[in-house]
């Protein structure tokens, strides 16, 4: 799983501008074929023209030598060796670079270089086995389980209020706090990340069944067990609205009178109303109600495999960070409780 995170960029002087088609193709081929998300997207290519641009200008100067080449904007891909990326780690080292912002660039250069191999153009991976430093440990966040419900009941809290300050403004529509209320239940009952919440769409819903198809990353289709609360809260909206969502329309709208489908960015900002009124960290991220979701299902008992099938994650070894969480919680219940811990 690819994550978002931040990319520090390095402090450079009059960059150079680089038109690589390797690059170009890679990047159309992680929207079109392997579906990653427009935030990934962006990270890849920053990391690779960061790159770029530092071995033009530092392994490589003579290929700004003469104005008129086409060289000046492209890397010789099979040309480079292990100790050019050796001197590029040296180099995100001298300008501070986080241990997560330089296994990012890394990352990117690694599956770039296996795109590569796939099309013929290298015939190796220079990267192979490369030391990086090691990012520390960092165990999820996650909301106790009355936290969560206290930010469940949010948006109808905020609702309630907006109709007893009569002449305060201009409020918001009933409908927008009705979908927040369905949105939040929906990213809870089935663990959604949040651009497969805003990718549902209405043929997704099985009511019956109780049941979400979700489509995650590498476009790969899953489903999901959705609860009773989260399904009636959808309803509840659609039921809001003139004229409710039908077949491939996206089920959470970004606007009450537009069928286009709500934003992650948008669906960010709700959320932050949202912790406030329940008293939560405003920092905390969509991601951390999928978080929750995992942990209050290991803390119940829920087997891990069967954890990482409702997460959608390729490998186990993604799910049993929520393994720890739920270690280190019953290491301080001993701790408290037990007489000769």
């Amino acid at each position: 799983m690819v994550k978002h995170l931040p990319v520090e960029t390095p402090p450079s002087t009059s960059p150079p501008e680089i038109r690589d088609k390797w690059i170009e193709k890679f990047l159309a081929h992680l929207a079109t074929d392997r579906g990653v998300s427009v935030y990934t997207q962006r990270n890849y290519r920053q990391a690779l023209i960061e790159f770029a641009r530092w071995y033009l200008t530092e392994r490589s100067p003579s290929a700004f030598a003469d104005e008129s080449a086409s060289a000046r904007h492209a890397v010789a891909w099979e040309k480079l060796q292990r100790d050019d990326f050796r001197a590029y780690l040296r180099y995100l080292g001298r300008n501070n670079l986080s241990r997560a912002a330089t296994a990012l660039r890394f990352s990117a250069l690694r599956t770039f270089y296996k795109f590569l191999m796939r099309h013929g153009a290298v015939e190796s991976l220079p990267i192979k086995n490369l030391s990086l430093p090691k990012a520390p440990k960092r165990l999820p966040k996650f909301l106790t389980i009355q936290q969560m419900a206290d930010l469940l009941a949010a948006p109808a809290k905020l609702l309630a209020s907006q109709k007893d300050k009569k002449g305060a403004g201009r409020p918001l529509s009933a409908e927008v706090y009705l979908r927040d209320i369905a949105v939040l239940e929906t990213i809870y009952s089935g663990g959604l990340r949040v651009s497969e919440l805003c990718g549902l769409r209405v043929d997704d819903i099985d009511f019956s069944e109780q049941i979400i198809r979700v489509r995650g990353k590498g476009k790969k289709e899953r489903l999901v067990p959705a609860g009773e609360p989260a399904l009636r809260a959808i309803q509840t909206y659609w039921d809001s609205l003139m004229q409710p969502p039908l077949g491939v329309q996206p089920v959470f709208r970004a606007d009450t009178k537009k069928a286009a489908p709500l934003s992650p960015l948008q669906l960010a900002r709700r959320l932050k109303n949202y912790l406030i009124v329940a008293g939560l960290d405003p920092a905390l991220t969509p991601h951390k109600l999928r978080h929750s979701y995992a942990t209050h299902l290991l803390d119940a008992g829920a087997d891990l495999r069967s954890v990482q099938e409702l997460l959608g994650h390729a490998h186990l070894i993604t799910t049993q960070v929520y393994t720890h969480v739920t270690t280190e919680r019953l290491k301080r219940a001993y701790d408290a409780a037990h007489p000769r811990a």
